[in-house]
């Protein structure tokens, strides 16, 4: 069964994205800002309802950044949920820096066991699940047969052969404190690298093996991390609370995250 909802959340992250991308090539992205002055565009709300389309008949529910004021007393019983951003890094989305991407998540029990991340304009699909683990693909999408699409995908981490120590961070919300961080360990490792993408690429790079560390002491959204931490689990690392210093847990009542460190 959770094979077939990997097919169903890799079909609708790739069809979102070719909407996505219609957007992104043109000169309409009708950016609005929303309550919390975070941007939204029109694209964010194409691929919200392409997504909704593949996901609702499966009958669990969903928890989208697009759709998310649904209360606690009516998530809290549900064993199972679909935790999706249709655009995760709107920011980098409007500077057309193409370090955007569209994640899906399962949730049961208030863990991630299914994850899907897609960057339409570096054409990189990660997916996990408990029985398959992490993966890594690149995708054509005006021409990709799904199956042949998961049986070619290589599995995360890769190898690398650099080993100098790897820092990925924000490059839209890179705190002081994580700068603090960032600095502690360089006085433990010696020699560290630093990495700065957008979205929810940094979990990606941990999870691929092309960074040691991702921490990230600035507000992120339960959408913003649960398919990345998916896909991280699934390939052998975690993604650490700092405050209960245990994983990272979903459909909690506020669905704000603590701060948090992927290594």
């Amino acid at each position: 069964m959770s094979h077939d909802l990997l097919k169903i959340a890799i079909s609708a992250a790739l069809e979102a994205a070719k909407e996505i991308l219609k957007i992104y090539h043109s000169d309409d992205f009708e950016v609005q800002l929303k309550s919390d002055d975070s941007p939204l565009t029109k694209a964010d709300l194409v691929s919200h309802q392409v997504i909704e389309s593949y996901l609702k008949p499966t009958n669990i529910p969903i928890l989208s950044e697009e759709g998310k004021d649904i209360s606690y007393d009516l998530r809290k019983d549900w064993a199972q949920l679909w935790i999706v951003d249709p655009i995760d890094g709107t920011k980098e989305f409007i500077k057309r820096n193409g370090e955007f991407t569209v994640n899906i998540a399962l949730i049961e029990n208030q863990r991630p066991i299914l994850g899907v991340v897609y960057a339409p304009v570096l054409n990189e699909l990660y997916f996990s699940s408990n029985e398959l683990g992490g993966l890594k693909v690149s995708v054509n999408l005006t021409d990709f047969d799904l199956n042949n699409l998961i049986d070619s995908a290589v599995k995360l981490p890769l190898s690398r052969e650099d080993n100098t120590y790897t820092i990925v961070a924000s490059r839209s919300h890179l705190s002081d404190e994580t700068v603090d961080f960032i600095e502690e360990l360089k006085k433990e490792k010696g020699d560290v690298h630093l990495i700065s993408k957008g979205s929810s690429l940094k979990l990606c790079l941990v999870a691929e093996g092309s960074a040691d560390c991702y921490p990230r002491f600035a507000p992120t959204m339960e959408w913003d991390t649960a398919a990345g931490q998916a896909i991280c689990e699934h390939a052998g690392f975690r993604v650490i609370d700092w405050e209960t210093k245990e994983d990272l847990l979903y459909n909690r009542p506020k669905l704000l995250n603590n701060w948090f460190v992927v290594n």
